[in-house]
């Protein structure tokens, strides 16, 4: 097949082909015509690609499953240096997780503070001779 009809098969644009060329992951083969040429095994490499940068791999992590595929594997994570990448990710998900519920946490704190501080405010304004609030206490 042709470059357009593989990225339209892939569903990505023939720039993205051209360049996962220009990088080595997509085989450079020209039909004698001088037009690039690209078969079933060139879709399973992209679709590879493409649900690892659909998991938040870049690109350059994808090259140990693009190897193995052309290795003749399988599959692209059945290599030992794919798992190294999937166990990379992994952990660095697991580090974006925690520093994602420490954030979360805080948030979580100044809320429960703000609300105590407004429910302080609404129990003044409500007293005789206290303070008029400053913004709406409803909702």
């Amino acid at each position: 097949m042709r470059i357009g009809e593989l990225a339209a098969r892939a569903g990505t644009t023939t720039r993205a082909l051209r360049y996962y060329e220009s990088r080595g992951l997509l085989p450079a083969r020209r039909g004698s015509n001088g037009y690039r040429t690209y078969d079933e095994r060139d879709l399973r490499l992209l679709q590879q690609i493409r649900t690892l940068q659909d998991f938040g791999f870049d690109l350059e992590e994808t090259r140990p499953f693009v190897e193995c595929l052309r290795a003749g594997h399988p599959a692209g994570d059945s290599c030992p240096a794919s798992l190294a990448v999937y166990r990379r990710k992994l952990a660095e998900l697991d580090a974006l997780i925690g520093e994602l519920a420490a954030v979360r946490d805080g948030v979580r704190v100044q809320l429960e503070r703000a609300e105590r501080a407004r429910d302080e405010l609404a129990a003044e304004a409500g007293a005789p001779d206290g303070p008029e609030p400053h913004c709406e206490l409803g909702g």
